[in-house]
């Protein structure tokens, strides 16, 4: 009977997730508290842990139940008959599955122990300036890359399948043809802005104790609605999300006590996060759609309540006071619209997580570029500090000194995880879509948000994309959700009437 297929592919559904959930305790414990000397037993930990949910998830059980659902690779929704959410449920499992399937084990196991020594080894690199310490990790982790891409059908455009693990439907040249308008875009307002006045910002210069940081951005998660019960947050090299259960999504940020806005802003973007993952309806916690439409509606929810919400005049009308109680020494001749321009002031810089609304998304373009390189053999490991070098000249003006602050800033590589980058900048294009559609519905929003009451707006987006999880693909959940396919105009559009306003042109 279907009944009971659906409650046996469920179950070894469940038993898989718990134990990627495994992993991912590893993987946290190892960006936050792991000793030094236990890297090594770490990534064998890793490794054997891997081993047995690739064993899981790849159980033959599972295909036999989907086959018997009628899910198949050319028809992954199964039976008509079925109701829609399971049809969902099978179409994300076929998904997986056949994917899953095609990694031998062997490869999967060699592959997870590879990236817990690189990982280790990127932290180390990074603070010490070394790239060609990291070097064969990158090599290996390109390697590994182009393995997984060839393993799932991609072996011609091996870039293609990295993207499609992040972004179901999206590939490189769709992908090119958004980022080329949209870099032009970037650009032209870039070089607006240029030309006028910058806002005095020499005050954020000033030291703000860490330990004032800690509390003033304790307040602004309980604020947003992050329920620590169900989470925490820690420190890491690099700031995080991740999700160890249902009611366990813990986040990570980084201090520095001559810059606020890094732990600040870090702990706001992976709030969306956290907030994203612990909205999933009832219905789907603990199964295979539990989890992001993509990573790029995921970002989307990060950048709108980084940037369109916290960098908003509204949002610093309402939390200015707090901050200033916060820091009265650092903070005693500021008032709230000379911080409201401070936190928008828009200059290239060097690294993306502190970058400014409008040239962010540079960064990852500048990121999407090497990456297409790498993987069409236009471009060697060796090559990418230089290559980063006048990537960053071309696109922002800038030019890194050290390789700290260019191509070792980010954890992503060392983890493998190429084709993610440019989830970041269709998270931006989707927000401003998601964020036009909300004031359609909410016309207060501002009135909200300046007031502290966020329950307004983290209800809208729990009931339009919080909750749906990985039940609509990402194609289908914008057009719902917006009325209109993903486009670079709404996200233009608002960093135009932003900044113009702002920069008076």
């Amino acid at each position: 009977m279907e009944t009971d297929a659906l409650k046996e592919l469920h179950g070894l559904d469940l038993v898989a997730r718990r134990m990627s959930r495994v992993s991912a305790i590893l993987q946290w414990d190892q960006e936050t508290y792991l000793p030094p000397a236990a890297v090594e037993e770490r990534a064998d930990q890793l490794a054997d842990i891997e081993g047995i949910a690739h064993e899981r998830a790849t159980d033959p059980r599972i295909g036999h139940l989907l086959e018997k659902l009628g899910s198949t690779t050319s028809f992954p929704f199964g039976d008509e008959s079925l109701p829609r959410l399971e049809r969902d449920f099978l179409r994300a499992m076929r998904r997986d599955y056949d994917r899953r399937t095609k990694l031998p084990h062997d490869f999967v196991v060699s592959k997870a122990r590879a990236e817990g020594l690189s990982q280790a080894v990127w932290v180390t690199a990074r603070k010490s300036n070394d790239f060609a310490l990291f070097a064969p990790h990158l090599r290996a982790m390109v390697g590994y890359a182009k393995k997984r891409a060839e393993y799932w059908g991609f072996a011609e455009r091996q870039y293609d399948g990295l993207i499609d693990e992040y972004e179901p439907g999206m590939n490189e040249n769709r992908l090119a043809a958004l980022f080329g308008p949209l870099s032009f875009g970037l650009t032209s307002l870039l070089g607006k802005i240029t030309l006028r006045p910058q806002p005095d910002s020499a005050f954020l210069l000033r030291t703000y104790p860490i330990v004032a940081q800690e509390s003033f951005c304790d307040s602004v998660m309980n604020a947003l609605g992050y329920d620590r019960r169900r989470g925490r947050l820690d420190r890491s090299a690099h700031p995080f999300t991740t999700s160890l259960g249902s009611d366990d999504v813990r986040i990570t940020t980084r201090y520095d006590s001559t810059n606020m806005f890094s732990g600040l802003f870090s702990v706001i973007h992976e709030t969306g996060h956290a907030l994203y993952e612990l909205g999933f309806d009832s219905s789907i916690r603990g199964t295979h759609l539990a989890d992001g439409a993509s990573m790029g509606i995921h970002e989307s929810q990060s950048r709108l309540w980084e940037n369109v919400i916290g960098r908003s005049r509204a949002f610093w009308n309402g939390m200015f006071p707090s901050l200033k109680i916060a820091f009265p020494d650092s903070l005693r001749d500021v008032d709230t619209e000379l911080f409201y321009r401070a936190v928008n002031v828009v200059k290239p810089s060097l690294i993306r997580v502190e970058a400014d609304e409008v040239t962010y998304s540079l960064h990852v373009i500048l990121r999407f570029n090497l990456e297409r390189k790498l993987f069409s053999g236009e471009l060697d490991v060796d090559d990418l500090p230089s290559a980063w070098r006048s990537g960053m000249r071309s696109l922002l003006g800038v030019e890194n000194e050290t390789d700290a602050d260019g191509v070792l800033q980010d954890v992503h590589w060392s983890m493998g995880a190429f084709g993610y980058f440019p989830s970041y900048a269709l998270g931006n294009l989707y927000g401003a879509q998601f964020w036009n559609a909300l004031r359609l519905d909410v016309p207060d929003a501002a009135e909200h948000v300046e007031a502290g009451d966020f329950s307004v707006l983290s209800s809208w987006l729990h009931e339009k994309i919080h909750c749906l999880g990985r039940s609509v693909q990402p194609e289908d959940l914008v057009r719902s959700v917006c009325g209109e396919s993903l486009s670079i105009s709404p996200f233009l559009d608002y960093l135009e009437a932003k900044y113009s306003e702002l920069y008076d042109f």
